[in-house]
């Protein structure tokens, strides 16, 4: 019936989220540290990804620019996933797979962080950023599903969550994410008090 079927999916997610915590959280404390530091020294955090990936990245790029639970100063962080002119003209100029390698060109800094979010792993567009970004000296960090993938292996961290299936993966990427921002908003928090 449908009520069992509303808590099997929540549980099911539950249960993800708690294997995530105890595999992951050495990793997504470097990816924490990494942002950090980067904002710290007046870098910024580039985030790109498709589809609900590119959702995730505005998403968590609001949160840094906005606040996410606690007032504080504004962090630099974009997503490459929302200006439609440069979407559409790299896209038609380029090909779509240049779309967030050729933003990085233009934008990216040595000691800026790139938060790369392909639950496949295998995204061109996105492998084509990570790429540009290690090019440019930018940190890699990728949020992927279990699968091993070309992502994983450009990036410097990938936060490989343990799970196949997209949506739960997804949920799993912005609980990481959102981790992130509250550790980083509550360092900022307490080193402007």
């Amino acid at each position: 019936d449908k009520r069992s079927q509303i808590i099997q999916q929540l549980l099911t997610g539950s249960n993800l989220l708690r294997q995530t915590a105890y595999r992951l959280d050495t990793q997504i404390l470097m990816a924490t540290e990494k942002v950090l530091a980067a904002l710290r020294n007046d870098h910024k955090i580039l985030l790109c990804g498709n589809g609900g990936s590119a959702a995730d990245a505005q998403h968590i790029a609001a949160e840094f620019v906005g606040r996410f639970r606690r007032e504080r100063r504004a962090l630099a962080a974009i997503a490459l996933t929302t200006d439609s002119s440069i979407l559409t003209s790299v896209s038609n100029d380029y090909g779509f797979e240049q779309i967030f390698a050729r933003q990085i060109d233009g934008l990216g800094q040595p000691g800026d962080v790139l938060i790369a979010i392909s639950t496949s792993g295998t995204s061109p567009n996105v492998l084509a950023g990570a790429q540009a970004a290690r090019e440019r000296q930018i940190y890699v960090i990728a949020l992927t599903g279990s699968r091993s993938s070309p992502l994983g292996q450009i990036a410097d961290v990938c936060l490989q969550v343990p799970s196949v299936i997209t949506a739960q993966v997804q949920q799993a990427h912005m609980a990481i994410l959102h981790t992130v921002c509250d550790i980083g908003e509550g360092e900022f928090v307490r080193e402007e008090a």
